[in-house]
């Protein structure tokens, strides 16, 4: 019995150490229209497709304690006329130099052929740099632009490789 109670006070005393290292993030920016893009209908109904893309976006936050600098994007994504949902890989530069690696994955509304607004969830694939092992997660709000890019609002919490956890 002192074994099993041991162990959950070993296991709830690592679980409030590692929620405590947590940081919580906000970043945002704006992405301009994607410079690479192909559509490929899917046949069945007039309007839906399969399309791939690849673009810049300026980026503001922090993590770590460096400023975001700039970001770019590369995803795939199913698209009807009022309907997308989009996977892909999100890679921002830090003023530092460092990069964090996002993987992401969205929903979305069009009209007229253009993305006017959607969520989004992320989890943070790695880093860099002072980021090397940066684990965390969050969403993003964002809102087509007329030109065809879109901005972003994100918030989450992050974990840095070796953070040493918050003291009580």
């Amino acid at each position: 019995m002192k074994f099993r109670t041991l162990c959950v006070c070993a296991i709830v005393a690592l679980a409030v150490a590692m929620a405590s290292a947590q940081t919580k993030t906000s970043l945002s920016g704006k992405c301009g229209k994607a410079d690479v893009q192909q559509s490929i209908p899917a046949g069945d109904q007039a309007g839906h497709a399969f399309t791939l893309a690849q673009g810049k976006c300026s980026a503001a936050g922090k993590v770590g304690g460096a400023a975001g600098k700039e970001g770019a994007f590369s995803e795939h994504a199913e698209v009807t006329a009022t309907h997308m949902k989009n996977w892909g890989v999100y890679v921002e530069t830090f003023d530092s130099g460092d990069k964090v690696i996002y993987n992401y994955q969205g929903t979305g509304t069009m009209k007229d052929g253009a993305f006017q607004t959607g969520t989004n969830k992320y989890e943070i694939a790695g880093g860099t740099g002072k980021m090397k092992g940066i684990k965390g997660s969050g969403g993003c709000k964002l809102t087509g632009k007329p030109d065809g890019g879109l901005d972003y609002s994100c918030s989450g919490e992050y974990t840095l490789a070796g953070a040493a956890p918050a003291k009580p």
